[in-house]
């Protein structure tokens, strides 16, 4: 039983010890100053371009209308 023991342990040190290489990283940080000359506009979503291609026609209908009226 000793035997067996022995002949598990050994080949568990040998392996086990193999493991423990260490890979060293270094760390670079860089900094970048950017100067911005003029402001972007504002980004609009698809909801904001829909809801004023429909605000447009709208208000387009209500001018038709008034001047039907008038």
């Amino acid at each position: 039983m000793k035997n067996i023991l022995i002949l598990l342990i050994f080949p568990m040190m040998i392996l086990g010890s193999c493991r423990d290489q260490k890979t060293e990283t270094k760390e670079v940080i860089r900094e970048v100053h950017v100067e911005k000359t003029e402001e972007a506009p504002p980004r609009e979503g698809a909801l904001e371009k829909a809801a004023q291609k429909i605000d447009d026609k709208v208000n387009e209908e209500i001018d038709e209308t008034i001047d039907q009226i008038d």
